[in-house]
């Protein structure tokens, strides 16, 4: 190593900031610990109504009334495993790679770990080294840094004395020695990624909505469950005769019948069931979904900003030609170029471009010549230099290099720029012989000795252009048609690229991002700072080039001003914050470990084409939801009106909780699985809880006047006793095949049109209830009776009267208001 006067720390202060806690060490943990999440899955307003029905059903030994308990299980369990997959995920989130690094201490060099480095050391970083922890360069022997992990694509910076390095950048070339200035948890990118490991919960309008019933019925729940133990105590003879005729267990089977009936239990399992089968589905397809709630996402998104590369294009460059300018047309010339080419190109770790030039000219049989000096190519400068037999050669951006020449070269420009407009990556290639190496104010620059050019990289006025480099970018043969389903199905995409723009909005209308339409460009160093005025520049922009990545995120954060619901793909840990920041982020297989982690959906095979099968997914999984919702909520209404009227007339509740599990199993919850998984790709609108129970009110409305009358009316045109535990089993059977007959008329009303195999799953479901009536053991666990005699009268006038309320709440009252209103509008 290069010798230096500074000794370093001595073994004393060492061990004195270590005991200070200023050792390079993290915490490297996701921000939910295992027992939050078994706590926040457990410990729901869901599984407490549940949980506290179950046990008191099981306090009176009716132990076949409570087998409405084990939703509460198989609910907890699946979202417990799916959140403990995703904290695995974020734990394994690290930026830094596990080293050994050089520092100096008590003047000597010494290989540590790099966990024990300390705050003040001196640090050693040597080329192709990570940096792991933050430091200020006290000397610099040519360092850069390429800063890609933390900032973006190709981020080579060259550093001087007093610039910081940040942990997590990655040394390309040089070397360089600096005082540690922040370690563990206080550096970048610890600090970088503890923001991207913390916890975000994927908003779910769904079980929103579903925990805004919850809320809801919690109010009544709890009174009502009161009232109905206080009513049905009193239609045994009060608390003295429940407690000695041990008639107080049926009064709280009772309650719990009506409190049970309010809850849609099998709402939340089905959402996390039909989540679950939907993951299943897409990992068929090589798609990984971390979390499930993002599975509804899918189908809100109506602004997908997609990266170019790796997403429109294969991410492969292919070097296609090398065009000579005036003066470098002879053999001997073009020769000189391709070597110059080739040269500038054999860096230690060239980029993209670079890989396909040596690959293409290695092809031509060039091979590497004898450089005298190298400077790297840096973002920061956008091109690189050697000095190569006596001359200098530099390859960068076109618009770079010219406008630092002298002399007038808006031709060569001008022919740069309508190759980038097809589509391809140009280069300029320049030269400065050794005639002009001259410094500014005379003299001249040794040859023997070109540390001055790598101390102080500069393009040198008298250089010249030589040619221009030309790549080529594969696109997707699925990128067209891929791009052209989101457009059919409204979702807005803009191509986000830190490349020329003119180069990405030329490859943007070859797979039509806009359709026929030209795609519309701009250079994101023009765009606003403020996000309301970046929100509304957006509106008018489909191609952003030349995008930084702080830029990123605030692109996502101006969509969101606009009320969008926004996708993002993204590869590196640059995106990281911004696919957080987006409502869905969506990681290539081939991404940064960091990116992957925090994305909630990962392509593993990296193909754009999975893309539309993720949102179609999301759309029939909410599509179908929706559907369904509205039979669960049916009998959360009619629940709801008979438990009122129970209070209200003091009568013995119509049915038994057993009752509602047999006829919620056959016309709600099988059905309603069925159903969630059918074809459906209409998009997502917000609104989810409002449409529902417009739905579910007239049907629910319907059942709970239907099952009231029949418990009013039937037992004194029956003259039955309901004191009688006979005549109370026959009103309770009658009830239970009233709320069947409802049961079947909504599910009809909800598997419509009814001319395909939904017809067909309407009358089988149908079928089973009734044959079940017929089998004994059926029968006998759901305390079933086949009426008979005047009781079958009675019951099938019941059914009559039930069918004919349905049809008023269903399909009279909304046809009557609908003339209401239209008679209003035209007065």
């Amino acid at each position: 190593m290069p010798p230096i006067e500074d000794d370093g720390l001595t073994a004393r202060e060492v061990r004195d900031r270590v005991s200070q806690g200023k050792a390079n060490v993290t915490k490297d943990k996701s921000s939910r610990s295992i027992g939050q999440i078994i706590r926040a899955n457990v410990f729901t307003l869901f599984n407490a109504i549940i949980a506290v029905a179950m046990v008191m059903v099981l306090l009176t030994g009716q132990w076949r009334d409570s087998v409405f308990g084990f939703v509460i299980i198989i609910n907890t369990g699946i979202g417990i495993i799916t959140e403990l997959k995703a904290k695995r995920t974020l734990d394994r989130l690290s930026i830094l790679v596990a080293s050994t690094y050089l520092v100096r201490r008590d003047g000597r060099n010494v290989e540590i770990a790099h966990n024990r480095i300390v705050q003040d050391d001196l640090l050693w970083i040597r080329a192709g080294e990570q940096v792991p922890a933050d430091l200020e360069i006290t000397r610099t022997w040519g360092l850069e840094l390429d800063e890609s992990m933390l900032t973006g694509e190709s981020r080579t910076v060259r550093k001087q004395v007093g610039d910081t390095a940040y942990s997590g950048a990655t040394a390309v070339s040089g070397m360089a020695i600096g005082r540690v200035s922040a370690v563990g948890e206080r550096s970048y990118a610890a600090r970088l990624a503890a923001e991207a490991k913390v916890y975000k919960k994927t908003r779910s309008d769904l079980n929103e909505g579903i925990n805004t019933i919850l809320k809801f019925m919690t109010f009544l729940v709890v009174p009502l469950c009161v009232l109905l133990i206080w009513t049905q105590i009193n239609t045994v003879g009060g608390w003295d005769a429940a407690i000695a005729t041990g008639q107080w267990r049926q009064a709280v089977v009772s309650a719990v019948a009506g409190v049970v009936g309010m809850i849609p239990e099998g709402l939340v399992l089905l959402t996390s069931l039909n989540f679950a089968v939907a993951a299943m589905r897409l990992a068929r397809k090589n798609t990984l979904v971390q979390e499930l709630e993002s599975v509804e996402t899918l189908a809100r998104v109506d602004a997908l900003n997609l990266d170019k590369t790796g997403t429109i294009t294969s991410g492969g460059i292919a070097f296609d030609r090398l065009d000579t300018l005036a003066g470098a047309a002879s053999p001997a010339a073009r020769h000189e170029a391709e070597q110059a080419l080739y040269d500038l190109a054999n860096e230690e770790q060239p980029n993209g471009t670079g890989k396909a030039i040596l690959v293409g000219l290695g092809e031509r049989g060039v091979t590497a010549g004898e450089v005298a000096a190298r400077v790297p190519f840096s973002s920061a400068r956008k091109w690189s230099a050697v000095a190569l037999d006596g001359a200098i050669w530099y390859m960068g951006a076109p618009e770079v290099l010219i406008s630092a020449m002298d002399g007038d070269h808006a031709d060569v420009l001008e022919r740069a720029n309508a190759i980038a407009a097809e589509g391809s990556r140009v280069v300029l290639l320049a030269k400065a012989a050794p005639d002009d190496i001259a410094p500014a104010g005379g003299g001249g620059h040794p040859q023997d000795d070109w540390g001055w050019l790598v101390d102080d990289p500069t393009i040198l006025p008298d250089v010249a252009p030589v040619a221009l480099a030309v790549c080529s970018e594969h696109i997707r043969d699925d990128a067209e048609r891929t791009l052209a389903w989101f457009h059919e199905q409204g979702v807005r995409c803009r191509i986000i690229s830190g490349d020329n723009p003119r180069t990405v909005a030329a490859i943007a209308g070859k797979v039509r991002l806009t359709g026929d339409e030209t795609p519309r460009y701009m250079d994101a160093r023009e765009l606003p700072t403020d996000l309301d005025e970046l929100a509304d520049t957006l509106e008018r922009v489909d191609v952003l080039g030349r995008v930084l990545p702080d830029q990123k995120k605030a692109i996502v954060q101006a969509l969101h001003l606009r009320n969008h619901t926004v996708a993002m793909t993204g590869d590196g840990v640059n995106d990281t914050l911004a696919l957080k920041e987006a409502d869905l982020g969506i990681a290539m297989g081939n991404a940064a470990p960091a990116a992957k982690a925090v994305a909630q959906v990962v392509l593993v095979d990296s193909k754009f084409s999975h893309l539309p099968d993720v949102v179609a997914r999301g759309r029939q999984v909410m599509a179908n939801m929706e559907r369904v919702a509205s039979l669960f909520l049916v009998k959360t209404v009619y629940s709801a009106i008979i438990s009122l009227g129970v209070v209200l007339t003091a009568m013995p509740y119509p049915y038994l909780p057993r009752h509602i599990t047999y006829v919620g199993a056959l016309t709600i919850g099988m059905p309603a699985f069925i159903l969630a998984l059918a074809p459906n790709t209409r998009r997502y609108i917000p609104g989810f809880l409002r449409r529902v129970v417009a739905f579910a009110l007239p049907g629910g409305i319907a059942t709970g006047l239907s099952v009231l009358l029949s418990a009013w009316i039937v037992p004194r045109v029956m003259g039955w006793d309901l004191s009688r535990p006979a005549d109370l089993d026959a009103l309770r059977a009658t009830s239970a095949i009233i709320l069947f007959l409802m049961g079947v008329f909504v599910l009809s009303r909800v598997a419509r049109p009814l001319n395909s195999w939904r017809g067909g799953l309407v009358v089988f479901f149908a079928a089973c209830g009734v044959i079940g009536m017929f089998i004994p053991f059926v029968a006998g666990f759901f305390a079933l009776i086949i009426p008979t005699g005047a009781t079958l009268v009675a019951t099938g006038a019941a059914l009559a009267i039930a069918s004919v309320i349905f049809a008023v709440c269903v399909w009279g009252v909304p046809k009557i208001g609908r003339i209401i209103t239209h008679e209003t509008k035209t007065r």
